[in-house]
């Protein structure tokens, strides 16, 4: 009796362990990333780093699908996603749940406690219906303006996810200009017969209205416009960024893919308590103002295991743009990015050009740029004041980049790495430099060390202003091959540790008398 009692017990237990392993099998996988993950990373860092904490969510789940949800794409799923939302952050937070399927949209609006999961095979696609847009006031590139509703949205929300392995798609295609120089004549073709829109100066924009926009442009890309019932006018020049989310704290974006954005990719500003990982990030190389991720006042943010492949800066620090990003004064600071690789982009790494409200205490290490138009890239000009320091960059390789590996511009005229003239460079460097102010900017206290570049256009170019030289900056342990080598202007405080530069034309490295206290070793 008690070897029969033991052997049913012990086939109990089997039974038991079996359907827990097959309930753990199918129980889906929220999200992978744990704190000692986030931990091992902050306490590395170069600085005192404050605690990054990883968002927890309570277990209750809604299912898009339970609210009538169309997985097929055929009807917008718009009511039934935000529903969930909603009904999620009112019962005190949880998962919402999109399973497999093709999702059209309006913009959805994260709240909080509230985190948005995302199955295997899920697709949600942003529709690119005008009417589906509110206007609002927005900052865009650093300036206060009106913008189109971002197609992922959040304000003033803690605690806050996005996860799993889903696609969201920007619809960006039908919102951006386009030049015809970037496309080859048949996709150009292909362009303007599925798109429609219309033609000016070999530039494809949406519709009318959004190149009457052009018109009210003082800077690039924001409008000013007096008379508010203009701005419903020119809508469609009002491209939204993918994701944007505002003075929001405890952000987790994680496993998910985010492409075809209209504007910039991911755009948190004044948030706290950010991470970012094992993210895919991708806009067409051609996509005007197609940033992978844009950093913006923010502090404490985690950037790690991602991948970006896009048409403009790829992960980016910014805060703000000349007056008004001063009078914000909200800078970014304590910023880790780690194990990343950038296939496409103006730059891999990224700090400026709107950098007013100042960035500091930024660590990027073992990341890897393929193809980017430059490496690293600090930029900015005059008027914009604010000051970038105590950045450390090491063990970062990069290849078959077509201008500098290394590039620091105070003369930045708002065009890409290597579509600038020779004059129109010149105009600004040889313009009168005018007396230190608030509109100075500064760049100083910053290390680069452990870097291999191969098949580079110039390995390194440095140009300072007059009146505020990059200042202190050390060069340790780096290794390149390029056409030419490392050129330094208005710089005051370098040392150059164990740099081998091998240039196929000129010297390897050129120092201009406007280079100060240098030390070579």
């Amino acid at each position: 009796m008690k070897k029969f009692l033991y052997s049913f017990l012990l086939m109990l237990l089997g039974a038991a362990i079996t359907a827990l392993v097959l309930g753990l099998s199918h129980t889906p996988k929220y999200q992978t990333t744990k704190q000692r993950d986030i931990n091992r990373l902050t306490k590395a860092a170069s600085f005192k780093m404050p605690k990054v904490k990883v968002p927890t969510f309570p277990k209750r789940t809604f299912n898009v699908l339970e609210y009538g949800a169309d997985p097929t794409g055929e009807q917008l799923a718009t009511q039934a996603i935000q529903k969930a939302i909603d009904d999620c952050t009112v019962a005190g937070g949880g998962t919402v749940i999109i399973p497999a399927g093709i999702y059209s949209t309006a913009p959805l609006t994260l709240k909080s406690n509230v985190r948005l999961y995302t199955e295997p095979n899920s697709f949600i696609v942003f529709s690119h219906d005008l009417d589906l847009y509110e206007i609002y006031d927005e900052w865009f590139e650093g300036i206060p303006t009106k913008r189109c509703t971002s197609p992922l949205n959040a304000l003033n929300a803690e605690n806050i996810a996005i996860t799993g392995h889903g696609t969201f798609n920007g619809n960006g295609d039908w919102w951006r200009p386009l030049k015809k120089s970037k496309m080859a004549p048949g996709q150009w073709k292909k362009h303007l017969k599925e798109k429609g829109g219309i033609v000016a100066n070999d530039i494809w924009y949406p519709d009318s209205a959004s190149l009457l926009a052009q018109s009210y442009c003082l800077d690039q890309n924001v409008p000013v416009i007096e008379d508010d019932s203009l701005w419903q006018v020119v809508k469609s020049f009002l491209r939204p960024v993918m994701l944007h989310f505002v003075d929001c704290k405890g952000i987790l974006l994680e496993g998910v893919t985010f492409e075809n954005s209209p504007a910039w990719n991911l755009h948190p500003m004044c948030c706290e308590n950010i991470i970012l990982r094992d993210l895919n990030v991708r806009n067409p190389w051609y996509s005007q103002n197609g940033d992978g991720v844009d950093i913006e006042s923010c502090k404490n943010v985690v950037i790690s295991h991602c991948s970006f492949d896009v048409g403009d800066d790829a992960i980016c620090m910014k805060s703000g743009k000349d007056k008004p990003g001063r009078d914000r004064g909200i800078p970014t600071e304590n910023v880790v990015v780690d194990d990343c690789v950038v296939y496409h982009g103006h730059g891999g790494f990224v700090c400026g050009s709107e950098m007013s409200g100042g960035i500091k205490n930024v660590q990027v290490s073992n990341n890897l740029y393929i193809g980017t138009d430059v490496g690293l890239r600090f930029k900015s000009t005059r008027g914009r004041g604010g000051v970038v320091e105590n950045i450390f960059i090491r063990d970062v390789y990069m290849a078959n980049i077509p201008n500098e590996g290394l590039l620091f511009d105070l003369f930045y005229g708002g065009k890409g790495a290597g579509e600038e003239t020779e004059e129109e460079l010149a105009a600004r460097m040889n313009a009168e430099a005018p007396e230190v102010s608030e509109e100075t900017p500064a760049f100083r206290n910053i290390v680069i060390e452990n870097v291999t570049g191969t098949n580079l256009k110039r390995a390194i170019y440095f140009n300072g202003l007059p009146e505020m030289k990059i200042q202190n900056v050390t060069l340790r342990n780096i290794t390149m091959s390029a056409t030419e080598g490392a050129l330094f202007r208005q710089t005051d405080g370098l040392v150059i540790d164990n740099v081998h530069i091998s240039p196929e034309k000129g010297e390897a490295f050129s120092l201009a008398p406007t280079v100060e206290n240098v030390k070579i070793n």
